[in-house]
C-alpha cells in the first residue's frame, strides 16, 4: 500500500519504519522544507531518532503532500489535527496516531475527519522502542470495519501486534486521558512518594478514565485492553514518556513551559488536561486527578494537592 504518514517527529518516524519494514511505500509530509529536504538528501531525520533509516521515503514539506494515496497517518500534536486534516488533498481514509482532544471544539478528535473513513491506533507504543525494533502491540479503533481490517493486516507482524476494536469513542477518551494521569504519576515521581503512590495514582487514574468512557458511551472492556491500561502503565513509568517527565520536572520546580522547553516535544497532556475537564463537567463526571493536575497548571503547590487528594472523604472502590 502507498501511505502518506504526516508529521516527521518521533511517533512519525517511527511509525514510518514499521510500514517500511511490511514493504508499503511511504511518503513522509514534513513541517518543514528544511526537514524535507534534509530527509530526502541524508536519509536520516535532522531531529527526531536520528538511528532510524529513512533512505526509501518520499520526502515533502507538508504543502506538497501528494494525494494519490491509500491511507493517510496523521502523526502530529492535537493542537495542529484538525487544520491538517481539512488542509489533506484527495479522499484516502485517515488512521490517528494522536492522543488528546481537540482544543478548538473539546471532542475527540476523530470528529474533525469529514467526508473520509477514520481510524485510531493507539497502545503501549513508545517511539523509541518501535524505533529500536523492540516488540508491542497496538489495537486500531473505527466505525468502518472494512477499514479497521484493512490496517491490521497492512501493520500486524511478529514485532507489531495489532489487534482491531470497534470503540473509537473509548480508545480515543483512552489515550487522551492517560497523558493527563501520567503528568500526576511523574509528579509523585519529582516528590519521591514511592512506588505505591505512583501505583495507586495510576489505579485511580484508570478509574477516572473508565467512569469519564462510560459516561461518553465507551465500552469498560476497552479500559482493561491495550489502549486503557497498557498505555496508562508504560506512559506513567517508561523512562521515554514525555508527559510522565513534565509532571517530574513540574514537581521539581520547572513551570509548564520550561519543563516542555526541557524535553523538546510536545507534551500533550499539558494542552488535554483542562480540555478534559471541561468535557468531564459537560458529562457531570468526576475526575479528581484531572481536576488536581489542571489546578497544579494554575498555579497551586502539588504538596496542597497530594493533601487534598489523601485528605477526601473515604469511598467505596
Amino acid at each position: 500500500m502507498r501511505f502518506l504518514v504526516v508529521g516527521a517527529g518521533s511517533w512519525g518516524t517511527a511509525f514510518t519504519r514499521v510500514l517500511l519494514d511490511r514493504g508499503h511505500e511511504v511518503v513522509l509530509a514534513c513541517h518543514t522544507a528544511e526537514q524535507a529536504q534534509t530527509i530526502a538528501s541524508t536519509g536520516w531525520n535532522p531531529h527526531y531518532l536520528q538511528h532510524v533509516d529513512l533512505s526509501a521515503v518520499e520526502a515533502v514539506p507538508l504543502a506538497a503532500a501528494p494525494g494519490d494515496v491509500d491511507v493517510v497517518v496523521a502523526a502530529v500534536p492535537s493542537r495542529a489535527f484538525g487544520a491538517v486534516v481539512e488542509a489533506l488533498p484527495g479522499n484516502a481514509p485517515v488512521l490517528s496516531l494522536a492522543k488528546g482532544l481537540d482544543p478548538e471544539t473539546g471532542e475527540r478528535l476523530s470528529t474533525r475527519v469529514q467526508g473520509r473513513s477514520v481510524a485510531v491506533l493507539s497502545g503501549p507504543n513508545m517511539a523509541e522502542e518501535i524505533a529500536e525494533g523492540l516488540p508491542t502491540a497496538a489495537v486500531i479503533a473505527s466505525e468502518d470495519g472494512y477499514l479497521a481490517g484493512q490496517l491490521q493486516h497492512a501493520l500486524n507482524s511478529t514485532l507489531f501486534r495489532v489487534y482491531v476494536n470497534p470503540d473509537l469513542v473509548g480508545v480515543e477518551l483512552c489515550a487522551a486521558a492517560k497523558n493527563v494521569i501520567a503528568l500526576a504519576a511523574g509528579g509523585v515521581d519529582g516528590l519521591r512518594l514511592g512506588d505505591n503512590a505512583k501505583a495507586s495514582i495510576i489505579a485511580r487514574g484508570l478509574a477516572e478514565m473508565a467512569r469519564l468512557g462510560e459516561a461518553a458511551g465507551a465500552r469498560p472492556e476497552t479500559f482493561a485492553g491495550l489502549a486503557g491500561i497498557g498505555d496508562l502503565v508504560v506512559t506513567c513509568w517508561s523512562r521515554h514518556g514525555r508527559n510522565r517527565h513534565a509532571g517530574e520536572l513540574i514537581a521539581q520546580g520547572l513551570t509548564p513551559d520550561q519543563a516542555v522547553a526541557e524535553i523538546g516535544q510536545t507534551v500533550e497532556g499539558l494542552t488535554t488536561a483542562p480540555i478534559l475537564r471541561d468535557l468531564s463537567h459537560r458529562l457531570d463526571v468526576e475526575l479528581p486527578i484531572t481536576e488536581g493536575v489542571c489546578a497544579i497548571l494554575s498555579g497551586q503547590s502539588l504538596g496542597e494537592l497530594v493533601g487534598g487528594l489523601m485528605g477526601r472523604e473515604p469511598t467505596e472502590e
